[in-house]
């Protein structure tokens, strides 16, 4: 199976670790750590040394409650990364839900566009292309389609109700269909039912526990678990106080792990080096598996 990007065939016949890259000063876990373009571009470089095969930029933190960022903050910020990341030899993607920075960072020669409001926005001014017309109107960007429930400001304060993987799965088909509508081939696009964005723990890993049936749709994958508030309530288990997303790494890769098992191809990680060594041991098993 191969996710088709801008300048990439991604194999996908094996999991795939895609490397958060956050130029923000706010994001959950890693805020402020990689704001500015030098430190971000450092960051790149230790994740492609651990072994990343994608990296993902994102210029606006969407943790709950986090506020929407100007568009030309998200522009100033992820515009100088992006102009040097795709010098780096690997397919880079961007974290993003506006129309406007989709088209600057393609123009710039990125991959893929991961948008966490499955291409629903608008542009900022009349007249301005669509979030779905800017992916449409590019011959070959690679696209991942994500499940929000309303959205960062309220999405937790008023989470989904009831069995969540129908409801995620509808609109994640919708979405899909509505782009090839548009001329998108099918092999372009990802689908991420989007843990964490808007749903209770146990739907989060309701949605891990069903994963087969997320991927009967027929698309490859995303799993996002990294250091997400599921994690730390998991860790937690019941005792007061989770632990603080940098001492999440453990959980998050166990996570990660079970996802590939169950057949995700692509990993969205903080943790490149510790998510790459648990998926050696998982093909280790499976190279046994085929032997017998």
């Amino acid at each position: 199976m191969l996710w088709k990007t801008t300048r990439y065939d991604i194999d996908l016949s094996e999991p795939r670790v895609m490397g958060i890259v956050n130029v923000t000063p706010d994001s959950f876990s890693d805020g402020g750590q990689h704001a500015d373009m030098v430190s971000a571009l450092r960051h790149c470089e230790q994740m492609l040394r651990e072994g990343a095969h994608i990296l993902d930029v994102g210029g606006e933190s969407t943790r709950p409650g986090s506020p929407a960022v100007p568009l030309q903050d998200e522009l100033a910020r992820v515009v100088p990364v992006v102009r040097e990341a795709v010098k780096l030899g690997v397919p880079v993607s961007v974290d993003t839900y506006k129309p406007e920075v989709m088209a600057a960072v393609l123009d710039l020669g990125a991959d893929i566009i991961n948008d966490i409001w499955g291409l629903r926005r608008s542009g900022s001014a009349a007249g301005n292309p669509s979030a779905l017309e800017v992916v449409a109107g590019h011959p070959a960007c690679g696209v991942c389609l994500m499940h929000m429930h309303r959205d960062p400001q309220t999405m937790q304060a008023a989470p989904m109700e009831g069995d969540v993987l129908p409801q995620v799965l509808s609109f994640l088909e919708r979405a899909a269909q509505a782009l090839q509508a548009h001329g998108v081939h099918g092999s372009r696009i990802v689908l991420d039912p989007g843990i964490g964005f808007g749903k209770t723990v146990a739907q989060n890993f309701s949605l891990l526990a069903r994963q087969d049936e997320l991927l009967a749709a027929g698309f490859p994958l995303v799993a996002g678990w990294s250091r997400k508030s599921s994690i730390g309530a998991a860790l937690q288990g019941g005792a007061p106080g989770a632990p603080p997303p940098s001492e999440r790494v453990i959980g998050s890769v166990a996570a990660a792990l079970l996802a590939a098992e169950r057949g995700a191809h692509v990993l969205r990680v903080h943790d490149v080096r510790e998510t790459m060594e648990a998926l050696k041991i998982l093909a280790s098993m499976k190279c046994q598996e085929r032997a017998v």
